[in-house]
């Protein structure tokens, strides 16, 4: 038992040089760039920051963005349950092929999917042209934004909630059908609060991803101020102005709600752990 105990810890270095490491990645990946941003606000007076922070189409555009943003990632929760569902529990044809598509979006380039789905959720486009003689616009419009984030975050939802879904033994479901069980409460009772924490971090992920997301949304949103303009697209027109100050009190101030969001989810996904334990 002492040698198992001994060559345990040998497996990685001491506890000061793996913190050290930790701290110095995390500083050049994120604290740095956090840094800089709030060091571009410093030419800001507190008036300034919030003038420019709470201008009506700015406002606009962060309710488009987390608006679009969470309708995605509620669609994808249940979406993406469906296809990890569909993956771990049935045997089909080209179930690989199937499974290999769900990870296109991350190495699609956005601009490429956005440019895709501009033309086929238009009014001229295979899908788009069906909705249009109906009243409903596709493209141009908030409910075109949020496909396109439905797009770009179903991968998170199902690469969370596929692992937990084959970790889990067919025995307790086979014990709630022999209680006399139906399908629906075995799911609901049995399965679902398994999948709960793999279903919340999943909608956060692809919440986080949506918030930030630019290159899918900027050609499909149509970008009129006050209606689909998003945030991150508000802060590249400014850079282009050479408005650094103000492009950087939007992005603070998207950062600190979608940090406080994200806090939130946290912490109701850390309730749901206790509670299953």
């Amino acid at each position: 038992m002492r040698g198992a105990h001994a060559s345990r810890k040998k497996v990685l270095p001491g506890f000061g040089l793996t913190l050290g490491y930790s701290v110095l990645y995390l500083s050049l990946v994120v604290l740095l760039p956090l840094s800089a941003l709030l060091l571009n606000s410093t030419g800001l007076t507190w008036t300034g920051f919030w003038e420019a922070a709470l201008d009506p189409r700015v406002i606009a555009s962060y309710k488009v963005s987390f608006l679009c943003s969470a309708a995605a990632a509620f669609a994808n929760l249940f979406l993406g349950l469906l296809l990890a569902w569909v993956l771990v529990r049935y045997e089909f044809p080209g179930k690989r092929v199937f499974d290999a598509i769900i990870d296109l979006p991350f190495a699609l380039p956005t601009a490429v999917a956005g440019v895709a789905l501009t033309a086929l959720y238009s009014q001229n486009g295979w899908i788009g042209s069906i909705f249009e003689p109906l009243g409903i616009r596709l493209a141009f419009s908030q409910i075109g934004i949020t496909l396109a984030l439905m797009f770009i975050g179903i991968p998170f939802v199902v690469r969370t909630v596929q692992p937990v879904l084959e970790e889990l033994e067919a025995d307790t479901e086979e014990a709630a059908a022999t209680l006399g069980a139906g399908r629906w409460r075995t799911f609901r009772s049995v399965i679902l609060p398994e999948l709960i924490p793999a279903l919340i971090t999943g909608f956060a992920l692809a919440f986080a991803r949506g918030i930030g997301e630019y290159g899918s949304v900027v050609f499909i949103s149509g970008n009129m101020p006050m209606k689909t303009e998003i945030a991150p697209l508000l802060i590249m027109s400014k850079l282009e102005q050479y408005d650094y100050a103000g492009a950087t009190a939007v992005a603070l101030m998207l950062l600190g709600i979608s940090f406080l969001l994200l806090l939130c989810i946290n912490m109701v996904q850390r309730l749901s752990r206790k509670r299953m334990v």
